[in-house]
């Protein structure tokens, strides 16, 4: 049995094929499996709460795992040793999600290829090798455009009276926003990328709204400053989002991109799919 996978901060997609006739076998989602900021403990009892996991452990023969927050030695050891001790017969390879980003969405063709999911990252892919303009430092550092950027940003208009009345009462219909509540939260439980992520989902009901456009604009041009610009490439290089912001705001997104004389070739929800043909392709021993 062969694993891949495409996991972010909040959610993974995983299917398994068959190893001999590479068919799918399942399709399972699990919780968010990114090591750097979610402990040891708290992954492994995500990985197990699966059955198909837990009952089916010693048949894998192979795992591809592509996840937020592996962008280091130490996060990717920490997921890698897991996965050995949860599978013990695995042969385990894990990357960045930009990298399944660049597989799902280009292949082997060079390409810029951006996410907004829970979290925002970029790389150029020359149709060899993957570079990033910068390492992401995550989401109280960087994360432009992301779920958890909207989400910190609507919490903060809310708090600071500067949202729109009309929309505040919306939100405060929509979410517990008790100070001790909102803090615990962000300060003393797991996953505050996560909790933060959830309220972006509020936009999309206002996403006409002149308040929500201008903050969608300004984030998504914030991203494109820090994360497509820099890589100084011209405007015939394809540009393609992976990610649920980058979907379900797309029209926003190829506004600011005609900003910057850019035009976006494709915008993908959720790449698993993509990512299993390539592998089956090119990967699948």
């Amino acid at each position: 049995m062969i694993l891949i996978a495409d996991g972010g901060s909040t959610k993974a997609d995983w299917i398994a094929l068959d190893g001999e006739t590479k068919e799918q076998l399942f399709k399972v989602r699990t919780g968010g499996l990114n090591p750097a900021v979610v402990a040891v403990e708290v992954l492994r009892e995500r990985i197990l709460a699966e059955p198909q996991f837990s009952n089916n452990s010693d048949k894998v023969s192979q795992i591809f795992f592509y996840g937020a927050g592996c962008g280091t030695v130490v996060a990717t050891k920490i997921l890698k040793d897991l996965f050995e001790e949860i599978f013990p017969n695995a042969e385990v390879v894990v990357g960045e999600d930009t990298l399944a980003a660049v597989y799902a969405a280009t292949g082997t063709e060079p390409a810029i290829v951006c996410i907004l999911g829970t979290g925002s990252n970029s790389s150029y892919f020359d149709g060899e090798t993957i570079v990033s303009n910068s390492v992401s430092l995550g989401y109280i550092v960087m994360d432009e455009a992301s779920g958890n950027y909207f989400g910190k940003r609507l919490l903060r208009n809310y708090f600071y009276k500067v949202m729109p009345d009309y929309i505040a009462k919306e939100f405060e219909k929509a979410y517990n926003l008790e100070p001790d509540h909102v803090k615990f939260n962000l300060y003393r439980q797991p996953n505050p990328n996560t909790y933060l992520a959830d309220f972006a989902s509020f936009m999309f009901q206002f996403k006409e709204d002149p308040y929500v456009l201008d903050l969608m604009e300004d984030g998504f041009d914030a991203f494109f400053k820090a994360r497509v610009l820099p890589y100084n490439k011209d405007k015939s290089t394809p540009i393609y989002f992976i990610g649920s912001i980058a979907h379900y705001f797309s029209d926003i997104l190829e506004k600011v991109a005609a900003k910057h004389d850019l035009k976006i070739t494709g915008v993908i929800q959720r790449p698993i799919n993509n990512l299993i043909e390539y592998h089956k392709k090119n990967l699948i021993k």
